[in-house]
């Protein structure tokens, strides 16, 4: 609080002026929101495709898991790295170019004339939301400050999470709606005029801002956990249709040594003086790293149901890609119900209890969801709504706490570092989980059992939450404060991190 100016006219500290607002501010913020919106829906606006995928390209059900799981395997393991570009380079920069990539990356996903060109585009459009997502929250707070930022923080959160739910509906609906006879192409081919008048109208209002040239990149770093991540997806996506040969169980041994000598290199570097891209004590932290295994578990097994229940509605029962995208409404609902009770009360007063009570609301779920399924020709979506929307409601109250209780394990200024990992791992996880998921439900739906697949899926699911819920007694008590406060500090790399944690 300043001094008296009457009493003390001397010692009375001078306030350095604040800049004026950017008059463009509020045209930052909708581009912003377009911009990483259309991002996340990229992630699970293909779920509802693979009919058509079959249909148009010949995709094999591990084809498929590449078109949705790579986009979020090279998106994950970029996040960490792009976030330390725009650290360097500005973030404006790699916005613009985050920007322009994903959106030529579109193109050629909507051009691809096999499925094989349309896997490579979708991991190099997941390697483009990598440069571009991290760079969002940090732009919103250069330009906003006080009670704005405030205001932002919360109307970011909630639009973002929306992008992740309505992907799937968004997809089917257009898909269903082949406009032009475009079909699943259109899924593509909708970012461009989006992505074209964001980036102009970004290019003309957001302010440049030079970075910090000064900061080295490890790139030693990031090719280690690119490379890992491929070696440890790739497996669980070949495996099943390839009987699992030697191959895989050695490229699986070789991701582990590949992340184990990331951790060491890490060392090496943070000992040398220079900047790794994770801070080495996060890892010697024995809460943070069971944090980070139950984030892949969990968002591992809720990717993988929601995929598992798309393709049973299209495969299973023969619904169109408009209706399995809204079959996908109750889960929606319900995960924005648990959410709601989480974030709004109950988190505060049973503590880091809510992460052991979702996981039990989920396993509810999946039962009745397990009795609903049957392979009788009555089939309706009404029949296991109830299901969903318990195993929805379960979800969305570990979301809503998740990522602030494995904060609660760090150091206010290593912050940025782990949410950077934690959002990361969310990706990588998600993408793992398609893999198993998809590798499980097909097993058996190519022997036209696609309930007993989807039950399969189930058991799988409830062995990640037990995991999960075994795993919640080593986290903190308590959440951490509101990790999006206006003086939350540094910006850069724990942008991503922290945004993931908003949309869960």
């Amino acid at each position: 609080m300043a001094s008296d100016p009457v009493a003390t006219p001397v010692e009375t500290p001078v306030e350095t002026p604040r800049a004026a607002p950017h008059p463009g501010r509020w045209l930052i913020l909708a581009v912003m929101l377009v911009a990483e919106v259309m991002d996340l829906l990229d992630a699970s606006i293909v779920n509802v495709a693979g009919p058509a995928l079959e249909q148009s390209l010949g995709a094999s059900p591990v084809g498929l898991q590449w078109v949705i799981g790579g986009y979020a395997l090279t998106l994950g393991a970029g996040l960490v790295l792009g976030g330390r570009l725009g650290d360097r380079f500005g973030r404006r920069t790699m916005f613009l170019i985050g920007l322009a990539s994903f959106t030529a990356t579109s193109l050629l996903c909507a051009v691809a004339p096999s499925i094989e060109v349309l896997i490579a585009c979708r991991l190099l459009q997941g390697a483009a939301g990598a440069m571009l997502l991290p760079q969002g929250l940090g732009l919103l707070r250069e330009n906003f400050s006080g009670a704005e930022l405030t205001k932002v923080f919360g109307i970011f959160g909630p639009v973002l999470g929306l992008g992740g739910i309505i992907g799937p509906v968004l997809g089917g609906g257009l898909i269903s709606g082949d406009l032009f006879g475009l079909g699943w192409r259109s899924v593509f081919l909708v970012n461009l005029p989006i992505g074209l008048a964001a980036l102009a109208v970004a290019a003309k209002v957001v302010p440049k801002r030079p970075g910090d040239r000064t900061l080295r990149i490890d790139t030693v770093g990031a090719a280690l956990v690119a490379v890992s991540c491929a070696l440890l997806v790739l497996p669980l996506n070949q495996g099943q249709q390839d009987g699992w040969p030697l191959w895989t169980w050695l490229s699986l041994a070789a991701s582990a040594v590949g992340f184990g000598l990331f951790a060491a290199q890490q060392r090496r570097t943070a000992v040398r003086g220079r900047e790794p891209l994770v801070a080495p004590a996060l890892l010697r932290k024995r809460a943070f790293t069971v944090g980070l295994g139950g984030i892949a578990l969990f968002f591992a097994g809720l990717v993988g149901s929601q995929l598992v229940l798309t393709l049973y509605l299209q495969i299973g029962r023969q619904f169109t890609a408009g209706e399995a995208g809204l079959g996908n409404l109750p889960l929606a609902v319900g995960t924005a119900i648990g959410g709601a009770v989480s974030g709004a009360f109950l988190a505060e007063r049973i503590g880091r209890s809510v992460l052991q009570v979702g996981p039990v609301v989920q396993l509810a779920g999946a039962a009745l969801l397990w009795f609903e399924l049957d392979d009788s020709g009555s089939f309706s979506i009404w029949g296991i709504v109830p299901g969903v929307t318990v195993c929805g409601i379960g979800a969305g109250l570990v979301i809503a706490a998740l990522f602030s209780f494995v904060l609660g394990a760090v150091d206010d200024d290593e912050i940025g570092s782990a949410s950077g990992v934690l959002s990361a791992v969310q990706s990588v996880g998600g993408s793992i989980g398609v893999a198993v998921f998809g590798s499980v439900f097909f097993a058996q739906a190519e022997a036209g059992r696609f309930s007993e697949g989807f039950h399969h899926a189930l058991l799988v699911q409830a062995g990640l939450l037990t995991v999960f819920l075994a795993l919640t007694v080593l986290l903190p008590r308590t959440a951490r404060a509101e990790e999006f406060a206006p003086d939350a500090g540094p910006v850069g790399e724990s942008d991503s991190g922290l945004q993931r944690a908003t949309l869960g």
